[in-house]
């Protein structure tokens, strides 16, 4: 089937910037506060496991360090580090250090191209998504995307499904004729729950988490000298043995899906 608009998660998926963007500006953001919290790359990856910055901040807080909540003004504290983390983190972006994963920008002319609808569906904040995509793709990038769905527009963030019927809403299109691109297992949960067929690309933070129910699941979009590797596949089209034409992602092949 022909798919009407494409809808990609960011952090993650459109770059990766979970271990090399945000963990280390939530470092910063906590040691400009004055507070000995350390996310390394390993605690950072289970925290993960919890969707949203201020939400990742809580669960943390409640495992290890505990005392933290007793403060009067943690909520705020919470408020204020969030703020810190995303100023060093847009520092980061804007000093070119954080690129799109391979295929990601291919794709997506591709689809420009062939009059597919953009869209993105995310919980990192809307100046996050566009900074990234400024400093990736050019200045005039945020307007190839019809939907921007992100930071805390829906109160409940993923694997809740809600940030994707936002987003579905919006594009005024039915979930059966649109395509998700997640990374993690909360994406896959969230897309799934609002209907969407899934195609997961994996990182190094979530290449063992379960992805059932996903289309397939890649390495990656693939470049040219670079192809991709299909890891799963419910279609018969991604079988795990066959690649997409020369391990490149391109529309006929998500179309097959």
């Amino acid at each position: 089937m022909r798919w009407k608009a494409l809808l990609f998660d960011v952090d993650g998926t459109l770059a990766d910037t979970e271990r090399d963007g945000h963990r280390p500006a939530f470092n910063q953001a906590f040691r400009e506060r004055g507070l000995d919290w350390e996310w390394d790359v390993e605690l950072y990856g289970e925290l993960l496991q919890v969707t949203g910055g201020k939400e990742r901040m809580h669960f943390y807080a409640q495992h290890y360090q505990p005392k933290a909540l007793l403060q009067p003004d943690f909520e705020a504290l919470v408020l204020q580090l969030h703020q810190a983390k995303t100023r060093f983190y847009l520092q980061r972006l804007q000093q070119g250090g954080i690129p799109l994963r391979p295929g990601i920008k291919r794709v997506l002319l591709e689809a420009r191209a062939q009059g597919v609808l953009l869209a993105v569906a995310t919980t990192t904040t809307l100046e996050n998504v566009t900074t990234l995509l400024e400093q990736t793709l050019g200045p005039s990038a945020p307007s190839w995307f019809q939907v921007m769905a992100a930071g805390d527009i829906v109160p409940a963030k993923k694997p809740a499904p809600d940030i994707y019927l936002w987003a579905l809403d919006r594009l005024g299109l039915a979930a059966r004729d649109c395509l998700a691109v997640e990374d993690s297992e909360n994406g896959l949960k969230a897309a799934l729950g609002a209907g969407l067929k899934t195609l997961v690309t994996v990182n190094d933070y979530t290449r063992t988490q379960d992805f059932t129910g996903a289309l397939a699941v890649l390495s990656d979009l693939g470049e040219p000298g670079a192809p991709c590797q299909v890891l799963a596949a419910q279609s018969r089209s991604a079988h795990p043995t066959r690649l997409p034409d020369q391990g490149l992602v391109d529309l006929a092949w998500l179309e097959r899906l």
